[in-house]
């Protein structure tokens, strides 16, 4: 059975370069035999800065865009997340789609490509990581750091270098021997 993974992007900018490394890494990920794989844009799900009523954990959602995103969170049995950084911090927008949910999210690996300026994002990451323990997603060591993104899109292509590539593969390989692992765990993931 095929391990579900999704790969989210998550700004949801006008003119966003992020949407560009999403699909190059959505293709990479759709060629690995461990997993069937979807696109996930935030932008596309839209959602509104949380406003559910009573806390996630007790899975009593109010609104019809939560019950839409914890339908698409509880499908996957592991993340990448396409992030980038802003102002050393992750997106707001994934900030925001973590909190919406939380049993969905539990005892899933997470991987990150992160794009950026000079550090490529990993600041972002390091901040990710501590919210996402939290929500008891598994943040794996393998990732992709893409510096200096501008260099790469060109009319909306991602183009990445060896180092790129090579990163996927291992993320993607790491991704699923952690997914498989931790199966068990998700077959009884209520906290």
């Amino acid at each position: 059975m095929s391990l579900k993974l999704q790969v989210i992007v998550a700004s949801t900018r006008p003119r966003r370069v992020g949407v560009h490394v999403g699909h190059w890494f959505f293709g990479v990920a759709q060629d690995h035999p461990g997993f069937d794989t979807r696109l996930v844009d935030l932008a596309a799900v839209g959602l509104p800065l949380f406003d559910e009523p009573r806390h996630p954990r007790l899975r009593q959602y109010e609104h019809e865009h939560t019950r839409r995103w914890s339908a698409i969170v509880d499908e996957a049995d592991a993340y990448v997340f396409v992030t980038p950084e802003y102002n050393f911090s992750p997106p707001p927008s994934l900030v925001n789609a973590l909190d919406y949910v939380l049993h969905e999210w539990a005892f899933k690996p997470a991987a990150f490509v992160s794009y950026g300026g000079v550090s490529g994002g990993l600041r972002a990451v390091q901040a990710l990581k501590v919210t996402m323990s939290a929500l008891r997603l598994v943040p794996i060591a393998e990732s992709v750091v893409v510096p200096f993104v501008a260099q790469h899109v060109k009319e909306g292509v991602f183009t990445p270098n060896e180092a790129q590539t090579s990163a996927a593969a291992s993320l993607l390989d790491a991704l699923a021997r952690w997914a498989e692992a931790l199966r068990p765990l998700r077959g009884n993931s209520r906290i």
